[in-house]
């Protein structure tokens, strides 16, 4: 931190900052607006695998989506998208290591709502494909986590009951549950 209330992007004191200006100079960054850029990016750290609102996730900060996209990258280096997609890709390379999970499965648990685009992001960052990275390492370490409990720890089953239309005996068309050799037809019957 110097005497004007700023430090630089790292937190850490020694002079480097990720912000640049015009040259390639580095611009010191007021701690005040690294305080609250830290707290959107903590929005995103925590939320990772959720759908997140660009909209929210700035207000967090007390910015609009338009400052704050411009101050989270001067500070960071990268957008807050690209930031939310490096943290979800290395949330899925920890689980195509040690999960039994399809690819598809994956792309899904880790908040991608495209498999195309999971593959192409996966494959832009590490160099592999996904299939391709599980080959080279997995068998490395200890053997893979059945699917059913990685699912189970990341909230991958959804809860039906509740939900119209869905779940056990619906959908199957009109009368379904309700003939006379049906033990599922309800209360006394």
């Amino acid at each position: 931190m110097n005497g004007d209330g700023a430090v630089d992007a790292t937190g850490t004191g020694d002079g480097r900052t990720d912000g640049r200006a015009a040259g390639g100079a580095t611009v010191p960054v007021p701690l005040a607006r690294l305080r609250q850029l830290r707290l959107a990016k903590d929005v995103m750290d925590r939320d990772w695998a959720t759908p997140l609102d660009l909209d929210a996730v700035a207000a967090h900060a007390g910015y609009s989506r338009f400052h704050f996209l411009r101050a989270f990258k001067q500070v960071y280096g990268l957008t807050p998208g690209q930031y939310l997609s490096r943290r979800r890709i290395e949330r899925a390379e920890e689980l195509l290591r040690t999960a039994d999970l399809s690819v598809t499965e994956i792309c899904w648990l880790v908040g991608f709502g495209s498999l195309g685009t999971f593959s192409a992001r996966f494959k832009k960052q590490t160099g592999l494909t996904p299939s391709d990275y599980r080959k080279r390492h997995v068998g490395r370490g200890a053997g893979l986590i059945p699917g059913c409990y990685a699912l189970l720890w990341s909230g991958g089953f959804k809860s039906f009951e509740g939900r119209e239309g869905e779940g056990p005996g619906k959908g199957a068309g009109k009368g379904a549950g309700t003939g006379p050799g049906d033990r599922n037809r309800g209360e006394g019957g």
